[in-house]
């Protein structure tokens, strides 16, 4: 049972306990031992749904990873292939089909297709002659994978690529079954609000999918109150911006991926007194990342600039509880201190963990460090984007950086920065920017920054008219004195910027969009309303000071720090709301350029 799932307003586990159910039940479907080959890509997300010892419960004797060539020899019965549905991973089955034939082996192939099966990768199948092979071809339907206890992703890496880039829907057919799959356990979502193309998109394939189970309504009292749909390009700026929260921070600099982070192993080391350094270990530190750990779900989205006095506080806390064994006197208090001991232990590791994590985190950020006045520079430009302190120029910064040849994401997100709060860069600006990126980087990037302007991150103005001030006036977007310590609004996860996606959020809830209808004209893509009818019977009552519950849907992609603005949103007194986050993808403003990137491979330094 993940703990850490149920403890919010909706219980997420259900969810996670499905997918377990549909996961037995495949694996005793093909009788006897068995191998599982692994689509890399899904090893990650199938580690938040199962550990291996399920598996192990259901035969499952070795796995390995999806290679060209041969399967790794292995004394089994069954091979299950788990592959996403993409044709170039059909052709290395293929390979791996054909190497076992030669060896006349008697083993049965599966295929399991996440989330769903393809015809297309059937039909590669069948040209390259192992269709047949096959003794299974299955679909496992995992859309919405709980993270966390208010958190849910798809894991869906390429999507906002395929919606703005490549005109592919699939990663939107995908949600609204996802949605449909979701109401199916929570009950029907009444209220549906949407903000953009593919939100609209959305809505309509989930309304349609609905009207064709019309006689299959589940009876189930809803859960959810509203939907909000949002586009990732409603708010483009958002990702760009690094991230100031504990996880935003850990995000930006290490990289979270599935709940996991890898941290440089120096500072972890357990050194013993008079020891020499030489066997410190080299491998990364990984931690998972939850809030099943106490102090983690208490830090995780506070201002970094608050997470050192929360950390001494514990600290002391912590060393207070273990000062109490000096006052056990007696064999029952005694008993209740040994019983204490192994959450305290816990406690205890975790603060050292954190404390290290911090430390690394410092070393980058604060400013006494000179590795830190980049990032200090780089956040001042930011800021000043952000607050339309001259935007309509090259900026020096940026143009030392290219010439310093720092690393090539730096400065498209800073680029795409000043290109989005200036509605578009005037168009010599735009070029000096291009040609000075293409001749100190290479001109195979011209393919990235074509995608980029694509995507509308990048791009040179064709109106004189800039709609960023009035949008950021009227949503209250920057803020001169966040309280980073004692936070009173969302914009202290920016030290300033309150992301508009979560403004948006905040403002439906209350006073409603009507009152802010011209912003929303200036945003792209339409704004709608949907309602959907409740089976009879089944209206809510509320109570008397009952909070209402909005899912939160970010298509294309959230990051860290907005889910923690809406995390305070739902934590505030007179909010009256708690929010659920769901999203095709966690990402920041490196993963998220990254994954427009043509050739990524060869230039992430």
């Amino acid at each position: 049972m993940a703990a850490h799932l149920s403890y919010g307003r909706v219980n997420l586990n259900i969810l996670r306990e499905v997918a377990r159910k549909d996961l037995r039940e495949f694996l005793d479907k093909c009788a006897g031992s068995k191998a599982i080959v692994w689509d890399e890509y899904l090893t990650g997300p199938f580690g938040l749904i199962a550990q291996y010892s399920l598996l192990k419960e259901h035969e499952v004797e070795k796995m390995f990873t999806l290679k060209s060539g041969r399967v790794p020899p292995a004394d089994v019965k069954n091979i299950i292939f788990f592959v996403r549905p993409r044709l170039e991973l059909m052709d290395i089955i293929a390979e791996n089909v054909f190497s076992e034939d030669k060896l006349q082996s008697s083993r049965d192939f599966h295929i399991l297709f996440v989330p769903r099966r393809s015809v297309l990768c059937e039909q590669r199948l069948k040209e390259q002659g192992v269709l047949a092979s096959f003794i299974n071809i299955d679909e496992y339907i995992l859309d919405l994978i709980p993270y966390d206890g208010d958190l849910l992703s798809m894991e869906y890496e390429s999507a906002f690529r395929e919606c703005y880039l490549e005109n592919d829907q699939t990663s939107l057919y995908h949600t609204a079954k996802g949605l449909i799959n979701l109401q199916a356990l929570y009950g029907t979502i009444p209220q549906i609000y949407g903000k953009g193309e593919c939100a609209r998109h959305v809505a309509n394939m989930m309304l349609r999918m609905k009207r064709e189970f019309a006689g299959s309504q589940n009876q189930i009292l809803p859960v959810f109150d509203t939907l909000l749909l949002l586009d990732r390009n409603v708010d483009l700026l958002t990702p760009l911006a690094t991230q100031l929260t504990y996880e935003g921070l850990i995000d930006e600099i290490y990289g979270i991926t599935n709940g996991y982070v890898k941290l440089p192993p120096e500072k972890f080391a357990q050194k013993k007194q008079g020891e020499a350094s030489k066997d410190l270990p080299t491998e990364p530190k990984k931690l998972q990342l939850n809030s099943a750990e106490e102090l983690y779900a208490e830090i995780r989205d506070k201002n970094f600039n608050a997470v050192g006095a929360a950390l001494s506080k514990k600290a002391k806390i912590i060393s207070a509880a273990f000062e109490g064994r000096h006052n056990a006197k007696t064999v029952g208090e005694i008993k209740q201190f040994v019983s204490q001991l192994p959450h305290m232990q816990a406690a205890r590791s975790s603060l050292a963990n954190h404390t290290s994590i911090a430390e690394l985190i410092k070393d980058i950020t604060s400013m006494c460090h000179l590795a830190s006045e980049a990032f200090f520079d780089n956040l001042t430009v930011e800021q000043e984007f952000m607050t339309g302190v001259e935007t309509d120029k090259v900026n020096p910064y940026i143009e030392d950086c290219i010439a310093q040849k720092d690393p090539l994401i730096k400065i498209l997100r800073l680029v795409c920065m000043q290109s989005v709060c200036n509605n578009g860069l005037k168009q010599k600006v735009f070029d000096y920017y291009k040609r000075e990126i293409l001749q100190t980087y290479g001109y195979e990037h011209i393919l990235t920054l074509n995608n980029l302007e694509k995507a509308s991150l990048l791009k040179p103005q064709t109106s004189s008219r800039n709609n960023y001030p009035t949008i950021r006036k009227t949503l209250k977007l920057w803020l001169e004195d966040a309280n980073e310590q004692n936070p009173n609004d969302i914009s202290y996860v920016y030290s300033g910027y309150a992301p508009l996606s979560v403004r948006l959020t905040q403002v439906l809830a209350r006073p409603g969009w009507r009152s802010i209808e011209e912003v929303l004209k200036m945003l792209p893509g339409p704004h709608f309303e949907e309602r959907q009818q409740l089976p009879a019977g089944l209206h809510k009552k509320r109570q008397q000071g009952e909070n209402r519950t909005t899912l939160v849907f970010f298509l294309g992609g959230v990051t860290y720090a907005e889910i923690a603005a809406l995390r305070f949103l739902s934590q505030m007194e007179d909010s009256g709301m708690e929010y659920i986050i769901a999203t095709t993808k966690l990402l920041n403003g490196t993963t998220w350029i990254k994954s427009l990137m043509d050739r990524p491979e060869s230039q992430i330094s």
